[in-house]
């Protein structure tokens, strides 16, 4: 073993000419793939509109139940005496449809009174059933009085 100091250590060489090689290689790979556009453009399809289609809305059906457990249909007060007595009145209404033709598939919108009785709700349910109309809307009111 040789431990002496006097040798000088030589400073390692560092040779850039194979990094330089290898980083122009990437450069000329970068600029033969890659296209350069002063704009780019997204194509985009907007949506179009036509005024001349007008969408039929379907003929609708109201069934009001208040507080006090009375049915109207399209504003036309009815009496309650049985669900069949109500599916016809459903039937009544539809016949009067738009523009004096019965509606074929109405839809029974059901205005509940928000201290109407579930029951008399359901009895409605009932009636369009047996009625055979399928299509059904809820909505609330909040103004009754108990």
């Amino acid at each position: 073993m040789n431990f002496r100091r006097d040798r000088q250590r030589e400073e390692p060489e560092i040779n850039l000419i194979p990094f330089i090689d290898v980083l122009l290689v990437v450069l000329i790979f970068l600029m033969v793939s890659t296209t350069y556009s002063k704009f780019t453009e997204l194509q985009i399809t907007l949506p179009t509109a036509d005024a001349e289609k007008v969408q039929e809305r379907p003929f609708e059906i109201n069934v009001t139940i208040d507080a006090k457990g009375n049915y109207t249909v399209n504003n036309v007060p009815v009496a309650f005496h049985s669900v069949a007595g109500l599916a016809e009145d459903l039937r009544n209404a539809a016949r009067s449809g738009p523009n004096g033709q019965p509606a074929t598939d109405p839809v029974v919108i059901v205005n509940a009174d928000q201290f109407a009785m579930h029951q008399m709700v359901i009895n409605v349910l009932e009636a369009a059933r047996v009625a055979g109309y399928d299509k059904l809307t809820f909505a609330a009111q909040t103004g009754g009085q108990k």
